[in-house]
């Protein structure tokens, strides 16, 4: 599984880059934001976060500037229905912190401002993502979701669990508890 490239851009284009790396040339498929922060070609080196998306007929690299972006591809492409080229659609439209917005407020009409989806489509998506945890921050993300799994192993349910940790300002796993045993107890 490639999982990250270092390389040389040599050939840039809105949503596919082609990147050396020490004489072997990947076609790396990325989103509009991801495009937008590269550089120009045969400057310095980049690196890029990857996905290897291997399937009956095809074997891509989707590459992201952030890990939150790839998270976020990684968790899309893992929905039924959502394959690599709407995930990537999904990317382009929306940043990490943006898509967590829409995800929140369940914009069905937001949603349907991605090429590829539709009303049925927008309304899934945001149903199987009710239980999202990306965040803006890794160590944040990194952080709730342990909190998470320890006040799940306290006898919390998830639903519960996650509306409290959204209202949570702490970005520490024994804070984020602290906290939220808190709130819960008001409840």
């Amino acid at each position: 599984m490639i999982v990250g490239l270092r390389g040389v851009l040599i050939k840039k284009e809105p949503t596919v880059v082609h990147l050396e790396v020490q004489g072997v040339v990947y076609e790396v498929f990325v989103s509009l934001n991801t495009g937008a922060q590269l550089g120009g070609m045969g400057k310095s080196e980049i690196f890029l976060h990857t996905t290897h998306v291997i399937r009956e007929d095809s074997e891509n690299l989707y590459g992201f500037a952030t890990e939150e972006e790839k998270r976020l591809f990684d968790r899309l492409i893992r929905l039924s229905g959502v394959g690599p080229k709407v995930a990537l659609a999904i990317c382009s439209t929306f940043k990490p912190s943006e898509f967590v917005e829409v995800v929140r407020q369940k914009s069905v009409a937001k949603l349907k401002k991605v090429p590829g989806i539709g009303p049925k489509s927008a309304q899934r998506i945001l149903m199987e993502l009710g239980e999202f945890e990306l965040q803006t921050s890794g160590v944040v993300n990194e952080a709730a979701s342990q909190a998470a799994k320890a006040l799940e192993s306290l006898g919390f349910k998830k639903e519960q669990i996650q509306k409290v940790l959204a209202q949570c300002e702490a970005t520490d796993t024994a804070e984020l508890v602290k906290e939220a045993l808190k709130k819960m107890q008001k409840i």
